[in-house]
Protein backbone atom coordinates (compact mmCIF):
# COMPACT_ATOMS: atom_id res chain seq x y z
CA UNK A 1 0.00 0.00 0.00
CA UNK A 2 1.05 3.30 -0.70
CA UNK A 3 2.24 5.30 2.41
CA UNK A 4 -0.35 8.34 3.33
CA UNK A 5 -0.14 11.10 5.51
CA UNK A 6 -2.59 11.82 8.30
CA UNK A 7 -4.83 13.94 6.73
CA UNK A 8 -5.49 11.81 3.85
CA UNK A 9 -6.25 9.05 5.88
CA UNK A 10 -8.72 12.28 7.36
CA UNK A 11 -10.19 12.90 4.01
CA UNK A 12 -10.69 9.21 2.61
CA UNK A 13 -13.52 8.52 5.65
CA UNK A 14 -17.06 7.97 3.58
CA UNK A 15 -19.11 6.87 6.20
CA UNK A 16 -18.67 9.19 8.86
CA UNK A 17 -18.45 13.25 9.52
CA UNK A 18 -16.18 15.31 9.31
CA UNK A 19 -15.82 16.09 12.84
CA UNK A 20 -15.98 12.22 13.46
CA UNK A 21 -12.72 11.92 10.90
CA UNK A 22 -11.10 14.81 12.74
CA UNK A 23 -11.15 12.71 15.77
CA UNK A 24 -10.01 9.35 14.69
CA UNK A 25 -6.70 8.62 16.72
CA UNK A 26 -4.64 7.09 14.10
CA UNK A 27 -1.66 4.23 13.86
CA UNK A 28 2.08 5.23 14.44
CA UNK A 29 4.78 3.67 12.71
CA UNK A 30 2.82 1.95 9.63
CA UNK A 31 5.00 -0.87 7.72
CA UNK A 32 3.23 0.62 4.69
CA UNK A 33 4.93 -1.81 2.11
CA UNK A 34 3.99 -4.82 3.75
CA UNK A 35 0.12 -3.95 3.88
CA UNK A 36 -2.02 -4.23 1.43
CA UNK A 37 -4.74 -2.18 3.50
CA UNK A 38 -4.78 0.29 6.48
CA UNK A 39 -6.83 -1.70 9.84
CA UNK A 40 -6.85 -0.42 13.21
CA UNK A 41 -8.75 -0.13 16.38
CA UNK A 42 -8.70 2.98 18.45
CA UNK A 43 -6.64 2.56 21.36
CA UNK A 44 -9.03 5.36 23.01
CA UNK A 45 -12.07 3.72 21.98
CA UNK A 46 -11.82 -0.24 21.74
CA UNK A 47 -15.08 -0.60 20.06
CA UNK A 48 -14.29 1.69 16.92
CA UNK A 49 -12.16 0.51 13.96
CA UNK A 50 -10.81 1.81 10.80
CA UNK A 51 -10.10 0.70 7.11
CA UNK A 52 -8.49 2.44 4.25
CA UNK A 53 -8.25 0.70 1.57
CA UNK A 54 -6.94 1.40 -1.99
CA UNK A 55 -10.46 1.01 -4.19
CA UNK A 56 -10.40 1.69 -7.98
CA UNK A 57 -8.43 5.19 -8.64
CA UNK A 58 -9.06 6.25 -4.86
CA UNK A 59 -8.67 5.60 -1.43
CA UNK A 60 -11.70 4.99 0.93
CA UNK A 61 -11.88 4.83 4.74
CA UNK A 62 -14.51 3.00 6.87
CA UNK A 63 -15.06 3.76 10.12
CA UNK A 64 -16.46 0.39 11.75
CA UNK A 65 -18.20 -0.37 14.72
CA UNK A 66 -16.65 -3.79 16.96
CA UNK A 67 -19.43 -6.11 18.55
CA UNK A 68 -18.35 -7.34 22.22
CA UNK A 69 -16.14 -10.13 21.55
CA UNK A 70 -17.86 -13.52 22.84
CA UNK A 71 -16.97 -15.12 25.97
CA UNK A 72 -16.20 -18.92 24.12
CA UNK A 73 -12.62 -19.56 23.11
CA UNK A 74 -13.83 -23.37 22.53
CA UNK A 75 -14.56 -22.60 19.22
CA UNK A 76 -13.32 -21.16 16.10
CA UNK A 77 -14.04 -18.68 12.95
CA UNK A 78 -12.36 -17.48 9.69
CA UNK A 79 -11.94 -14.10 9.01
CA UNK A 80 -14.06 -13.12 5.90
CA UNK A 81 -10.97 -11.26 4.37
CA UNK A 82 -7.64 -13.19 4.78
CA UNK A 83 -9.50 -16.77 5.44
CA UNK A 84 -7.19 -16.87 8.75
CA UNK A 85 -8.96 -19.47 11.69
CA UNK A 86 -8.59 -18.02 14.87
CA UNK A 87 -10.34 -18.81 18.42
CA UNK A 88 -13.97 -17.55 18.38
CA UNK A 89 -12.61 -14.36 20.89
CA UNK A 90 -10.22 -13.46 18.47
CA UNK A 91 -13.24 -13.01 15.42
CA UNK A 92 -14.93 -9.91 15.49
CA UNK A 93 -18.24 -8.67 13.66
CA UNK A 94 -17.70 -5.14 12.64
CA UNK A 95 -20.46 -3.28 11.16
CA UNK A 96 -20.12 -0.25 8.69
CA UNK A 97 -22.66 2.34 8.31
CA UNK A 98 -23.41 2.92 4.48
CA UNK A 99 -21.75 5.91 2.63
CA UNK A 100 -24.44 8.98 2.03
CA UNK A 101 -28.32 9.15 3.23
CA UNK A 102 -28.77 5.20 3.75
CA UNK A 103 -26.08 5.32 6.26
CA UNK A 104 -27.33 8.80 7.13
CA UNK A 105 -30.95 6.50 8.01
CA UNK A 106 -28.93 4.15 10.08
CA UNK A 107 -28.19 1.41 7.50
CA UNK A 108 -25.41 -0.92 8.02
CA UNK A 109 -23.40 -4.16 6.73
CA UNK A 110 -21.27 -6.22 8.85
CA UNK A 111 -18.41 -9.17 8.97
CA UNK A 112 -16.03 -11.19 10.75
CA UNK A 113 -12.97 -10.01 10.41
CA UNK A 114 -9.91 -10.88 12.61
CA UNK A 115 -9.86 -8.97 15.78
CA UNK A 116 -6.60 -6.74 14.79
CA UNK A 117 -7.15 -6.33 11.60
CA UNK A 118 -3.97 -7.58 10.55
CA UNK A 119 -5.01 -9.63 7.79
CA UNK A 120 -1.55 -8.75 5.64
CA UNK A 121 0.65 -9.97 8.44
CA UNK A 122 -1.23 -13.17 8.98
CA UNK A 123 -0.94 -14.11 5.08
CA UNK A 124 2.89 -13.05 5.18
CA UNK A 125 3.93 -15.09 7.94
CA UNK A 126 4.50 -12.20 10.58
CA UNK A 127 1.84 -13.14 12.76
CA UNK A 128 0.94 -16.51 13.82
CA UNK A 129 -2.98 -17.58 14.96
CA UNK A 130 -3.15 -19.39 17.87
CA UNK A 131 -5.01 -22.56 16.38
CA UNK A 132 -3.39 -24.63 13.47
CA UNK A 133 -4.38 -23.45 9.70
CA UNK A 134 -5.98 -25.87 6.95
CA UNK A 135 -3.20 -26.37 4.28
CA UNK A 136 -3.57 -24.30 1.12
CA UNK A 137 -2.32 -24.43 -1.99
CA UNK A 138 -2.73 -20.99 -3.08
CA UNK A 139 0.83 -19.30 -3.26
CA UNK A 140 0.87 -16.52 -1.04
CA UNK A 141 0.71 -13.86 -3.96
CA UNK A 142 -2.86 -15.45 -4.98
CA UNK A 143 -4.01 -15.28 -1.55
CA UNK A 144 -3.03 -11.99 -1.18
CA UNK A 145 -5.19 -10.91 -4.63
CA UNK A 146 -8.06 -12.93 -2.56
CA UNK A 147 -7.75 -11.02 -0.04
CA UNK A 148 -8.16 -8.11 -1.89
CA UNK A 149 -11.04 -9.08 -3.95
CA UNK A 150 -12.61 -9.99 -0.80
CA UNK A 151 -12.20 -6.19 0.63
CA UNK A 152 -12.92 -4.72 -2.42
CA UNK A 153 -16.68 -6.40 -2.73
CA UNK A 154 -17.07 -5.04 0.97
CA UNK A 155 -15.83 -1.39 0.42
CA UNK A 156 -18.07 -1.50 -2.89
CA UNK A 157 -21.24 -3.11 -0.39
CA UNK A 158 -20.70 0.40 1.60
CA UNK A 159 -20.29 2.39 -1.48
CA UNK A 160 -23.25 0.94 -2.98
CA UNK A 161 -25.72 4.02 -2.67
CA UNK A 162 -22.75 6.79 -2.72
Amino acid sequence: MQPLDPAEIRASFVNCSRGEAKSVTLPADVPWEKRDFLGWRDVKAPGRAYLVVPHGDEVIGLSLRAAPPPKSRLRSNMCAFCSTTHPLADITLFTARLAGKPGRDGNTVGTYLCSDLACSAYLRGELRPAVPQPKETLSEEERVERMSEKVGRFVARVLETR
